[in-house]
Order: structure tokens, then sequence, then C-alpha cells
């Protein structure tokens, strides 16, 4: 276990929730929301904050009541019993590999784009080795190695799009959102801007897996959760409104719209500088991945609802089986290669996770007779309803085959957990 003085302060973890949702969905999606919502865009934007912070929100009172790692897992697992609880955290653990696998794919796709031959073989598969070696190595130096990369790593992405912004406003035409209405808008349209933007703050729930690392986590991390979610979907409606004021109609057209609006205000030194900026950004969601990943298996192993020895810690606090597991997984997803598949997996399943917190929430303050004002036992009731309504409805935005995929990784979770009780059933007969 991590000693006090190495764990994550306030201002460490609400760095490491920010590099875990700001990827590359900043450089690209304000191109495919404006496709679909022309000038309504930020409305968009509004809707899906609104509903991120819900859910959010959700997850920071949870938060408040446990010290330990696990996040979803140990509010399903409390609020609903060791089955659900073995689900969420068994799928949650699994599609944080595929998810982590489809970043690594992700930041070599992007180096492509100034690198053509990182794509070729075995160039590709090097990269791919040797990026995952190198995390590996620093999350088995401890906390604080990792804790001092991640925050300079952050602070390395932020300070580029900062840039971005305060010289883009002058740059931003009033013309260009009078001309930016979609010829035909409907609902349709607004659903799939919405599940694009609701998609780009993947990453915030896992926040709340590593509270073992974190100091005084039941105070810091309710603090933590909301204070990134908010930071995150300013600068997400800030981005979007620059892009749209500088690019007008042809930020529909565009494949990389910073890098495009950075083209046009600095010149080709622009784009190069977006897309470094892209590159560090992508590869700084890894190591946030990297860091909270092993956590979700560490969290299932201090249950004992998977072997008790993957939750051991080396000498720097480094839960060092769960590390290894967890990265050769990942190594062998990413050199398959199959970035869409992985990322329909990561995405859909959060839904569960989500969902399941909305209603642990309700279940654990009601069943421990939690004291709170009036007032927050009715934001109690209506929030989480109001999350789980509209989680319910960008359930019903996504394919058919997103929902299989997402949905199917609970299955192989079934078998495992049926045989894992098994054993400890046979171990509490022997010791009998």
């Amino acid at each position: 276990m991590t000693t006090d003085s190495k764990k994550m302060g306030l201002i460490s973890v609400v760095l490491l929730g920010i590099n875990g949702i700001i990827g590359s969905g900043i450089f690209l999606l304000p191109g495919k929301v404006f496709e679909l919502a022309g000038h309504f865009s930020p409305f968009v934007y509004i809707f899906v904050t609104l509903l991120v912070l819900a859910i959010a929100w959700c997850f920071a009172q949870c938060a408040a009541l446990f010290n330990r790692n696990g996040g979803a897992y140990v509010y399903a697992k409390e609020a609903f019993g060791n089955f659900i609880g073995f689900e969420i955290g068994f799928m949650r653990w699994i599609v944080g590999i595929m998810g982590w696998a489809a970043l690594i794919v992700g930041f070599v796709t992007a180096l492509s784009s100034v690198w053509p031959q990182a794509l070729e073989e075995p160039v590709r598969s090097i990269l791919i080795l040797g990026l995952i070696g190198a995390l590996i190595l620093f999350n088995i130096a401890g906390t604080r190695a990792l804790k001092h990369l991640n925050n300079v790593i952050t602070v390395a992405k932020l300070l580029p799009l900062l840039f971005f912004i305060l010289v883009g406003v002058f740059y931003m035409q009033q013309l260009h959102f009078i001309e930016s209405v979609p010829s035909e808008w409907d609902s349709t349209s607004f659903g799939g801007a919405a599940i694009i933007i609701f998609y780009a703050f993947g990453g915030f729930e896992t926040l709340v897996v590593a509270a073992g690392e974190m100091r005084n986590p039941t105070k810091n991390l309710p603090i933590a959760v909301m204070t990134v979610i908010s930071f995150c979907s300013l600068l997400y409606f800030v981005i979007q409104m620059i892009a749209t004021g500088i690019l007008g109609p042809a930020l529909s057209e565009s494949s990389a719209p910073l890098a495009d609006a950075g083209e046009q205000i600095f010149g080709m030194p622009g784009r190069w500088l977006v897309t470094l900026t892209m590159l560090v950004s992508i590869g700084g969601v890894n190591i946030s991945a990297s860091f909270i990943i092993p956590r979700s298996g560490v969290a299932l192993a201090e249950d004992r609802m998977i072997p008790k020895w993957i939750a051991e810690t080396n000498r720097s606090g480094a839960p060092i089986w769960a590390i290894l597991i967890t990265t050769g997984f990942t190594a062998i997803a990413a050199l398959s290669g199959n970035f869409a598949q992985l990322a329909a997996i990561s995405v859909v399943s959060r839904f569960a996770q989500y969902g399941a917190t909305c209603v642990a929430v309700m279940v654990l303050y009601q069943r421990r007779e939690i004291p709170v004002t009036p007032f927050k036992k009715v934001l109690l009731t209506v929030i989480p309803l109001l999350a789980l309504t509209g989680l319910f409805w960008m359930a019903l935005q996504a394919t058919p085959s997103q929902l299989y995929w997402g949905l199917g990784a609970l299955i192989p979770g079934i078998p495992l957990y049926l045989l894992q009780k098994r054993r400890q059933n046979r171990v509490v007969q022997i010791a009998n």
C-alpha cells in the first residue's frame, strides 16, 4: 500500500482527471459536431454537460463514502451485493484494458500523420510495445514518479490549448456564426451530436477507481470530480465556439479542425504546434490509463473476487502483478490493431457503470441512514433520476453493434464469478 506521503494530493488528482478526459477528442470532434448541429452545437454541449455533471455528482457523492480503490465496483458491491459488484468491477477492468489498447493504437495512428512509417510493421509493433514498456517502468516506480510525470504532461497539453483560445478569440468572425446553420436539423442530428460529445467526456469515472492512492479521498475526490468535469466542459465549449468562429462552414468538412484553425492563425507552424499538442494529449491519456486501470484489478483482488496475489505491491507501493497483467493484455489487444471494435466496447460499457452508480447513490445514503439536509435529501433522489433518464436516452442513440459489444463484456464475468465463489467455498470448508 502506498504511504500517505507518496499519495496524490488534491491538485494532482484534478490534473489526473483532466489528463484522463482531454485526449484526441478535443482536437477532432468540433468538425463532426458542427456537421450535425451547425450553430446549434453550443446548445448540444450545454445539454450533454448538464447530463455529465449529474452523473459526476452521483460519483462524487459515492466517493465521499469510501477511501479505497474500486470506484463503481465498490459502490455497486456495497449497494447490490457481490455478484453485481463483480460484474461492474470485472467489466471496468476488462473494458479499461480494451479502452487503453485503443488509446495506444490511437497514439500511433496520430503519430503517423507526421511520420507515415509509424503504421508500417515492425515499426508499429515496436512503438506499441515501447510505449507500454515505458509506462510499466513508471508505474512500477510507484505513485510518486507517476504523479510527477502526469502533472508535467497535463500542464504541457493545457498550455498550448489555452494559448490557442487566447489568440483564437481575435480571429473569430461573427459572419461565420450566421452562416453556420445546418440545412437539415432534426432530433437525429441532435442525438448524433450529443453522443459524440458524451463520448468525449469518457474517463472521469476512472478517477475514483484509484481512491486508495489519494490523500483524504472522501474529502478530495468529490471536489476533484466536479472540478474536472466543470473545467473540461468549459474547455470543450470554448474550443467549439472558437473553431466555429475561425473556420465557419468549412468546419463541417474538416477532419482536423484545430490544426486547420491553427494554420489559419500561424500558418504551417500553427498546424505543427496543434499536431504536437495532440500527440502530447493522447500520450497523457495513456499515462492516466496506465495508472488507473490496474487498480480496477487490485480492488477485485482485495475483496478476493479474483486471486488475492494480484493486489500484492512492491517496495514502492505499486501493485506489480496487477500492472503486469493489465499491461500484458493491453499489449495483446493493441497489437491486434482492431481500433474500432476496441473503442466501441470501451464506450458503450460505460452506461452500465454510470447507471449502477446513479442507483447506488440513492441506495447507499438511504440504507446507511447518513444524515443530510432536507435539500440534499431531495437532490439525492432528483439528480440520480435525471441522470438515469438522460443515460437511457443516450443509450438509445447508440447503434445495435455498439450496444452488443459494450454489454457483451458482462457475459465472461459470470463463469469467472461462479468459479471464484466455488473456490472460496472450498477454502472455507477446508478451514472448518
